[in-house]
């Protein structure tokens, strides 16, 4: 294993539940990928850019588009915060900044940091 992936909060777990077993299938393919692979393919995981370190994870079925938003703790661990549908070409603002406020919420709680 490359890397551990941890979800905070219940954003991610909520969101998986509501899925079907074909979309959780892929969901756990995309994450495995993520897991696993050294080169994860930008066409799965990407840094946002103008964000606080904050990367997507893009599984794309045939009729959704979804994204889980994480960031790193280190270099081995991803950290899933919120995941929603994309129904538009550009990452909502909204989405992005709850994802850097849950960052926050874990460095503080993990680490102390502000």
């Amino acid at each position: 294993m490359v890397r551990k992936i941890i979800a905070y909060k219940n954003y991610f777990i909520e969101f998986y539940k509501k899925q079907d077993n074909k979309t959780q299938l892929k969901i756990e393919y995309v994450l495995d990928l993520v897991r696993f692979e050294n080169h994860v393919p930008i066409k799965f995981f990407k840094y946002i850019e103008n964000s606080e370190g904050i990367f997507e994870i893009r599984v794309i079925t045939t009729f959704k588009s979804i994204r889980i938003l994480c960031f790193l703790d280190k270099t081995d661990l991803v950290v899933l915060t919120n995941c929603f549908l994309k129904k538009s070409q550009k990452t909502p603002r909204k989405e992005i900044k709850l994802a850097e406020k849950l960052k926050k919420q874990y460095l503080v709680e993990k680490y102390g940091e502000k």
